[in-house]
Formats: structure tokens, C-alpha cells, sequence
């Protein structure tokens, strides 16, 4: 769901390969889980190749087959930061988001307004345009 949501508000699109799963803190720490055999055979079953669980879910692989284990690839995240990198593909406009200031890229030569207004009243992706996304206040 955090992986989606980030997705989402960042515009960068999930990795179709990789399947994760895990527990996500509020501070983004990311907490082991039950049954990582079973959820990795699902995976492979649906065809992924690359798997992100908890890095304290580690010893479990031990449980799944040699044969599965041999068809895919694992990461072991600490944090979501972690999750978002081999979850994520690399955003398209790198110049943009490499935050060189050009403000080209596709979004014309404007930068980030153009002729669109600004986003916090238009309510779209609420990214920087680096990938990262503004803390919100509370309403």
C-alpha cells in the first residue's frame, strides 16, 4: 500500500517484476511478517522475479524450495526507503528530478507552474519534482 500511495503522488511507476510485502511503520521502519513461504510462492506462481521483504524475515527464505529460490531474486529492506528503491522504476524527466533547476524537461519551459496554476490548488501529484513528497499539515 505504501509502495502504491508513494507511486501515486510521486508519478513514478511500480516495478511490474517485483512483489513485496511487509509491515510499514509511521516512522518507516519496516517489520517482519508471517507465512513468507507461501507469499513467495504466490509470487512465483504469478510470474515475478524479484521479491522485497523485511530484512528480519531473511532466515525464512530457508524455507522456500531451492528451485524458487534459484528463479528470483530477494531484497531485504530495513526501511521503506529501502522498498521504494527496488519497488519503484527511476523517474522519466531525470533532468527535473535531478532538480537541476532547469525546469524543462516535459513540463515546458515555464518549470513546474507553466500555464497550469500552482499545484497545491490544482491537487494533483504533490511530488517536488525530486521524487520526494512535502510534509502535509493537519487540517
Amino acid at each position: 500500500m505504501t509502495t502504491a500511495l508513494v507511486s501515486l503522488l510521486t508519478g513514478r511507476t511500480v516495478r511490474p517484476v517485483v512483489g513485496m510485502t511487509g509491515e510499514v511503520t509511521l516512522q518507516g521502519r519496516v517489520l517482519p511478517i508471517g507465512g513468507v513461504k507461501q507469499k513467495v510462492l504466490a509470487a512465483h506462481r504469478a510470474g515475478l522475479t524479484e521479491v522485497v521483504l523485511p530484512r528480519r524475515n531473511g532466515l525464512d527464505l530457508e524455507d522456500v524450495p531451492e528451485s524458487v529460490r534459484m528463479q528470483m531474486t530477494f531484497h531485504l529492506a530495513d526501511t521503506v526507503s529501502d522498498v521504494l528503491v527496488r519497488g519503484l522504476e527511476e523517474r522519466a524527466d531525470v533532468g527535473a528530478a535531478a532538480g537541476d533547476g532547469s525546469g524543462t524537461g516535459n513540463r515546458g519551459p515555464e518549470g513546474d507552474r507553466g500555464d497550469r496554476g500552482d499545484r497545491a490548488d490544482r491537487g494533483d501529484r504533490a511530488d517536488r519534482g525530486d521524487g520526494t513528497v512535502p510534509e502535509v499539515a493537519a487540517a
